[in-house]
């Protein structure tokens, strides 16, 4: 049985557009055994996976080297007798854990010119400077050069019913309610100003969701706010029990279209066409204004149109249209 660990990304929202990546290897080569190393920030979305035989969190920082540490871990994977790694992330460092561990065959996209560390080498497209995302990371299941077949598997997480049902329990939530994600961890710019004001005229008590990186993007929203009180764990339980969900260009919207929930999905400095929601049951709001996508952190010309100019008569339109 061929054995493959995945270097997941770094980003909750990107190990989800690798999910097609990971039901293409399955397809491809029945029987297969599919490990992956992830973050521990990312790591309880990929046990949700079911393409996914083990998960390995990487006890490693954002910035330091660490090398170390990386080359102990390595050394622990090597008696699993790996056949081949596949590196999602483009950094150096990140393909260090694989060349420590032995694996005969390590691929990935040259990234941060990782001759040697990796020896099946891809390369972007040339002159697609904002690939799709899940097309961008699939083609790894192919030979370097050659496209993946689409449509491309959607990512799917498991949800137990019971989970759900515990998750309401314990923080209270009432039986039909709307998922707000106020949150986007790249900065102000991917977030929508008007949530509190959305909750108010919802048909459906609001529950926030989200990190404590997120609260003061939670300020103001009336209902159940739990916004840096749950996991990661409880937050994907809490939204697969929702009657809908409206979110930023976040991880949390990627969860949300991988558990097939109705989603309105808010895109301001960043682009759908990049960073898709997997999911039919996701309506996409963009206002292609005349400077998006710039995928800046704040807005480099102050006047912030691409989300200010979205309406919650938008969203609440959208809503109705996605339930």
């Amino acid at each position: 049985m061929p054995r493959i660990l995945v270097v997941a990304p770094n980003w909750i929202g990107d190990a989800l557009m690798a999910q097609p990546l990971l039901a293409r290897l399955h397809e491809k080569r029945p029987g297969v055994h599919v490990d992956v190393l992830a973050p521990e920030w990312v790591a309880p979305v990929v046990r949700r996976m079911p393409e996914v035989a083990e998960v390995f969190d990487a006890p490693l920082r954002h910035g330091p080297l660490q090398i170390g540490r990386r080359w102990r871990l390595g050394r622990s994977l090597k008696a699993r007798g790996y056949d081949q790694a596949i590196v999602l992330p483009n950094t150096w460092k990140s393909a260090l854990v694989p060349f420590f561990a032995d694996i005969p065959l390590r691929s990935g996209y040259t990234g941060e010119s990782r001759y040697g560390l990796l020896n099946l080498l891809y390369r972007k497209e040339a002159g697609a400077e904002r690939p799709d995302m899940r097309l961008f990371y699939a083609a790894l299941s192919e030979r370097p050069g050659t496209p993946p077949s689409t449509p491309l598997p959607r990512p799917r997480l498991r949800v137990d019913p019971e989970e759900v049902a515990a998750a309401r329990e314990k923080f209270g939530v009432p039986g039909r309610y709307v998922a707000l994600c106020p949150g986007a961890e790249f900065g102000p710019a991917k977030r929508w100003p008007y949530f509190g004001e959305l909750s108010q005229r919802l048909a459906l008590p609001a529950v926030a969701l989200g990190s404590p990186a997120d609260v003061e993007s939670a300020s103001g929203i009336r209902g159940t706010n739990l916004v840096g009180k749950t996991t990661l764990d409880e937050a994907v339980t809490l939204i697969a029990g929702a009657g809908a969900v409206v979110s930023n260009d976040s991880g949390l919207m990627h969860v949300a279209a991988a558990l097939g929930r109705p989603l309105v999905a808010l895109f301001g400095s960043s682009s759908p066409q990049h960073t898709p929601p997997g999911s039919e049951s996701a309506r996409v709001l963009w206002l292609h204004v005349d400077c998006s996508p710039c995928y800046q952190r704040e807005c480099p010309l102050g006047h912030f149109k691409c989300m200010r100019e979205m309406s919650v008569e938008m969203v609440l339109d959208e809503l109705k249209a996605a339930a």
